[in-house]
């Protein structure tokens, strides 16, 4: 993807792929707001962008890091790696950037890029508050659960399971891009 204006942007914000140079930019952003984000995680993003692994988008307001969103294309997730369904993972957009708009356009890059490829596109959502936000919006956009119901690390949930609410805490949803 180039550095141009993605398909849904609004004027001030671009999104781009990941590139040499991002990681260090990236994680400073992060430790700003108290996240805890290493270098080497976005080190290990480019590597694997690179071997065609996953793509990630990052968007830039007026040239500053705002947020970024990954596509991984054999999610580790097994009822959407055993169906060849590409995973949106990794979704964040610092707060100061917030509502306007560029969650949704690296919504919108992540599943055009998928569609190039196929018809369906997955993700996952956490359980807790912090992830209202993105609850929230996949069900606008047209995600529907997968109907196999909480997970923990991946695993379902048994019936009276005793479970911790944490990041790993989650509900899978699909989407068919062939539908408006």
């Amino acid at each position: 993807m180039s550095d141009s204006p993605s398909r849904g942007s609004v004027p001030g914000f671009t999104i781009r792929n990941l590139r040499t140079g991002d990681a260090e930019v990236i994680s400073a952003a992060f430790s700003t707001i108290g996240w805890n984000k290493p270098q080497s995680q976005y080190e290990k993003y480019l590597h694997r962008q690179e071997s065609g692994d996953i793509v990630v988008f990052v968007a830039e307001v007026d040239s500053a890091f705002a947020g970024y969103l990954v596509v991984v294309w054999k999610p580790a997730y097994s009822p959407f790696a055993d169906k060849g369904i590409p995973e949106i993972s990794d979704l964040n957009v610092l707060p100061e950037f917030r509502r306007r708009g560029i969650a949704s356009a690296l919504m919108d890059s992540a599943e055009a890029k998928i569609f190039e490829r196929g018809d369906m596109a997955g993700i996952g959502v956490g359980m807790t508050p912090d992830y209202g936000a993105a609850q929230k919006m996949y069900p606008l956009r047209g995600y529907v659960p997968d109907g196999r119901g909480l997970t923990h690390n991946g695993e379902p949930i048994r019936y009276k399971q005793p479970i911790v609410a944490d990041d790993s805490l989650g509900l899978w949803f699909t989407k068919d891009l062939r539908r408006p």
